[in-house]
């Protein structure tokens, strides 16, 4: 199967630019430039993040400030505010974009599919009847209508 380049002009200053040491869900939130890191919300124990490699536009992700990778090693604080968050995201998202419906979960572990296994967090990713294509099916490609820059501007007041 011949291969078909699709552009995606944004990514190339992730790929030259300077990379972290250490945690990015760590690092983020200490910059304390939230439009920067696409940081809407941060509570006492959480933030909520948007993905930078989402699965469908609206891709958040809630995570804990607090450095873990063991969910069962959530203080009942950062449980509770984790879950108020995820509600809260849901809420937002179904006012920006009107989604058909949600994939909301966590990858534990590189065999459960975690890219990054040392920092928990939660994902919630909004879902429209149809967002499956002839593009991901066929062409193994997966076409996103929205910049994150715009999915940022549509969500961040939503947070506020």
């Amino acid at each position: 199967m011949t291969q078909k380049p699709i552009w995606a002009p944004w990514r190339l200053d992730y790929i030259l630019g300077p990379k972290d040491e250490g945690c990015v869900f760590c690092s983020m939130p200490k910059e304390e430039d939230d439009e920067k890191n696409n940081i809407l919300y941060r509570g006492k124990t959480c933030y909520v993040v948007l993905n930078l490699f989402p699965y469908n536009n609206g891709h958040i992700m809630v995570c804990p400030f607090r450095h873990l990778s063991d969910y069962t090693a959530l203080t009942q604080e950062e449980l509770t505010e984790s879950a108020q968050l995820q509600q809260k995201s849901i809420l937002a998202l179904k006012q920006a974009f009107k989604p058909d419906g949600f994939n909301v979960g966590l990858n534990l572990g590189v065999a459960a599919g975690a890219g990054i296994e040392e920092h928990l967090h939660l994902h919630i990713v909004p879902r429209w009847n149809g967002d499956f294509n002839f593009m991901p099916v066929i062409g193994q490609t997966k076409v996103m209508p929205q910049h994150l820059k715009s999915t940022y501007e549509a969500l961040a007041d939503k947070f506020r």
